[in-house]
């Protein structure tokens, strides 16, 4: 959209502007149908949303052909709308379906697979747009989520019990084991001693630290890429999903090996998750500010990247997670108190980055990468907690 032969030349703040637009969204319906996840469960809501982002999806050439940017900003607040359900949906189901001692890598690979198809995205939308036209990616995208539903509609069963399937073993099983964790009688959501909880509201400032990075990298590499290291429509696509597909590698393998500490190596889980969650803070603070420092070293600026954000990925068994291990009876309403005031960051990040950067000059991107760097060291002083009682 940006290059001086492309079809919409629309300036930095602006661009900025088009996809904070899909935070202020997410943002909105994140708290709400999370609390309202927690009564009618997470495959309803994840498929609402998957239904309204890809239609969405689909219009998108239509609708920016036809009302620029304003059209396009308001498609964007209406996927995230859409979205906001998404991973307190995910959080529900994981509480009815995963055991505490496989949380870990199951949380890992639910979770982390959103790292997986930012990569695959990236990667086909430079190779679509240089083989058909920006269209196309909108329409194969759009078409893919639809298509994504039908099977999540057979596939995905709100609890154990539901299950045509599952064998007497497995449902005896999971049944034992999510008992434990959750009270059979669930007693009314007690507001009090959540909004009081000091491990939760570290939670909150490690999520918006989190956020802000993460959504940074969503709203900016690919700009970096190309403005300032000079890096071709294809090279940019497989090169800014590489943090992704790392991130998604490290997410996984960490999910692993938490598990494996806590079952084999018997330390405790607050420790493993401190551990994990700490990696996943100064690696990517690093990396970042690393690489705003080598100037035109084109291999080397997208490897710090690729290794920085991979790091990054170790923050999804240990932090995220860690919303399902302060209560899981309250799986939803505590997803979306930590996930919907940390994502407020994201309806700034992209619309900060561009008021700095409105040349896609170099110098200001290393402010912006060293600004965020600090900001994510600073929200992973606070403890990451594991097990308080919320009740």
């Amino acid at each position: 959209f940006q290059s001086s032969s492309g079809h919409f030349l629309w300036d930095e703040a602006t661009q900025g502007l088009i996809l904070s637009a899909f935070f202020w969204g997410y943002c909105v319906t994140y708290l709400p149908c999370g609390l309202i996840t927690q009564n009618i469960g997470g495959k309803i809501m994840i498929s609402a949303g998957i239904l309204a982002s890809s239609v969405c999806t689909l219009l998108i050439p239509i609708i920016v052909e036809t009302y620029g940017a304003v059209g396009i900003t308001i498609l964007r607040f209406i996927i995230g709308l859409s979205q906001g359900p998404m991973f307190p949906g995910f959080n529900v189901l994981l509480s009815q379906w995963a055991p505490k001692k496989e949380r870990g890598r199951l949380g890992a690979i639910v979770f982390a697979g959103s790292y997986l198809g930012s990569a695959i995205s990236l990667t086909l939308s430079g190779i679509i747009i240089y083989s058909w036209s920006w269209k196309t990616v909108f329409y194969i995208f759009g078409s893919i989520g639809l298509i994504w539903l039908i099977f999540w509609q057979f596939i995905c069963y709100e609890q154990p019990s539901h299950h045509p399937f599952i064998s007497e073993t497995e449902l005896s099983y999971l049944n034992e084991e999510i008992t434990k964790a959750k009270q059979k009688d669930i007693p009314p959501v007690p507001w009090k001693s959540i909004l009081t909880s000091l491990p939760l509201w570290s939670l909150v400032i490690v999520q918006f630290g989190h956020d802000w990075g993460l959504f940074t990298v969503v709203a900016d590499l690919p700009k970096y890429m190309r403005g300032v290291i000079h890096f071709s429509v294809t090279e940019n696509g497989l090169l800014s999903s590489a943090p992704y597909l790392v991130m998604w590698l490290f997410a996984v393998a960490c999910g692993w090996t938490i598990d494996w500490l806590v079952k084999e190596k018997n330390i405790d889980l607050t420790t493993v998750h401190k551990i994990f969650g700490t990696i996943g803070a100064i690696g990517p603070a690093a990396g970042i500010v690393g690489a705003s420092y080598c100037g035109g070293h084109k291999t080397l600026v997208a490897t710090l990247f690729a290794v920085a954000f991979g790091l990054m990925g170790a923050y999804v068994p240990s932090v995220w997670l860690g919303t399902l291990a302060l209560n899981p009876n309250y799986a939803g309403t505590v997803t979306s108190l930590v996930g919907g005031i940390g994502s407020t960051s994201g309806v700034f990040a992209p619309y900060v980055v561009g008021i700095l950067t409105p040349n896609v000059r170099h110098f200001k991107y290393t402010n912006q990468y060293k600004s965020w760097g600090t900001l994510v060291l600073f929200s992973f002083k606070k403890k990451v907690p594991v097990n308080p009682s919320l009740s």
